[in-house]
Order: C-alpha cells, then structure tokens, then sequence
C-alpha cells in the first residue's frame, strides 16, 4: 500500500497529546512537533541534559548499521518499522546512496508521520520506497502490504530502531520479531537499538515521558535485548552501546551511553 495522492486523505492529528515521532522529532532537533511535545521534551532535558546527544548518536548508529547492511552485507531489501518524521539520512537515502537499486518500505502509524510521507517517498529509479501506514502490532499485515514492493525471495534487512521500547511485554516483542524474520530467507537480518535500564537519569527521562506521552516506552536490560536476537547470529560487537557499535574511525573511543543495539543474521 502506497500513501494516496489525495492530500485529504490523512488521518486527524491529534495535538493535544504528546505523541512519541514529533517528541523525538523535537529532541533530534526538528521542527514538526507541538507544543505539547516540547513540553514533553523540555521536561525530558531538564532531568537529562544530554538525551538530545543521546538521540543523535542513536540516529548515527541507524546511519552506520544500514551501510554496512547495503555494502558489506549486500542487502538490497530493507523494512524499516517505526520509521518516525523524516530528517537527515533517511534509511532510504543512506541505502540507495550505497545501492541504487535498494528498495526501502517504511511502516509507522502516526498521523503526522503519514502526513509527511510523501516526502519519504522518493527513489533513485533503480530503486523503490514506500510507506505503509500500520501497527508494529500486526505483523501478518505488514508483511501483506509489504511484499507490494519487496520480494521475500531475497534477503531483508528487518530495521526496528527505537521502537521496541513501546511493547512492554519481551515474548510478545520476541513474538512481533520471529514472526516478521520467518518471512525472510537465510541471510536476511535484524538491526535495532532501544533504550536501556543501565543509566539511571535514563529511567527517570523515560518515568517523565509515560506520564503524559503515548505510546508509553519501557526499558529493557541488555540482556533482556540480547534474548530478542535468539536464533539469529549476532553480528560483532553483539549488543552493545550505540556509539561501540562499528563506530566511525574519528569517533572511537566514545562515552557508552545507555541507548543499546545489535544487528543479527538469520543463519
């Protein structure tokens, strides 16, 4: 399913209350949010000073996993779930700058995001990008309308960065995981980062955050993050701060901050 042309048929916004995209849309510092979010975000900053680096340095992990997936991996495919506001190095810019022929299909569920999809939705003309406009919470229907521009036949790279946070409960995470990597042949992958429990001023910006904000995000410990990779083979460094994963040669040696990733491969 590709977003309508129609530019009335987007759903109805709801600014009244903070919504998780336009909060971390304000934190990466964009501009597509509301009032209501900053008012999330400030509050966030106030007890966290350094959680908008924090999001950053996430958004620069997202950059290093998809190259290595579209070079070194040769992955062509990718469905990047929860994909959020555009900002700068979009999956599909970052795929397609490797690979030109990368096809890209974002899934989200927020009305703002969905509003802004058109200006997702743009290829080089080897490739392709779509939007679905979906629940993480339904992976059978993502799969369906997904596999309008994929092909199942050939390796994808399953991307659920940040996203994971929202689904409280780790067996129906694992659950939403297995059933989305069952669909893709040997040699697809799994790459995702999320917040951990390891920082304490972490889990009071995140206590802040479900007081008002919706969806509500849950910390998990890394090990509970690495227990969502079994069966698949851990790409090095295995599961590890987002600035430890690979990180560019000017950047080594960086503070580990308690946003986690890892990146696994189905054998």
């Amino acid at each position: 399913m590709r977003v309508s042309d129609d530019p009335t048929d987007v759903p109805k916004l709801d600014t009244s209350v903070p919504q998780t995209a336009r909060i971390w849309n304000y934190l990466l510092g964009g501009k597509d949010n509301f009032v209501v979010d900053r008012a999330v975000g400030d509050q966030i900053i106030a007890s966290m000073p350094h959680f908008g680096t924090h999001a950053r340095l996430s958004r620069e992990y997202l950059v290093r996993a998809v190259r290595h997936l579209a070079g070194e991996a040769g992955i062509t495919q990718f469905l990047d779930i929860g994909t959020g506001l555009p900002t700068a190095d979009n999956t599909h810019e970052v795929a397609q700058a490797t690979n030109p022929a990368a096809r890209i299909v974002y899934v989200d569920n927020d009305p703002l995001v969905l509003a802004h999809a058109r200006a997702l939705l743009t290829s080089t003309e080897q490739g392709a990008t779509a939007y679905i406009d979906a629940d993480l919470r339904a992976p059978a229907e993502i799969l369906k309308r997904a596999a309008e521009t994929l092909d199942y036949a050939e390796p994808v790279a399953l991307m659920l960065m940040g996203i994971l946070g929202h689904i409280e409960d780790d067996a129906e995470a694992k659950q939403i995981i297995d059933t989305l990597m069952a669909a893709f042949p040997s040699g697809s992958y799994f790459a995702m980062y999320d917040g951990s429990d390891t920082d304490p001023e972490v889990r009071e910006a995140a206590r802040i955050w479900n007081l008002s904000a919706e969806p509500k995000y849950h910390l998990r410990s890394p090990e509970r993050i690495a227990a969502l990779f079994d069966g698949l083979e851990l790409v090095e460094p295995g599961v590890t701060s987002v600035t430890r994963w690979r990180p560019d040669p000017a950047a080594e040696g960086a503070a580990e901050i308690s946003q986690y990733c890892a990146m696994g491969r189905k054998p």
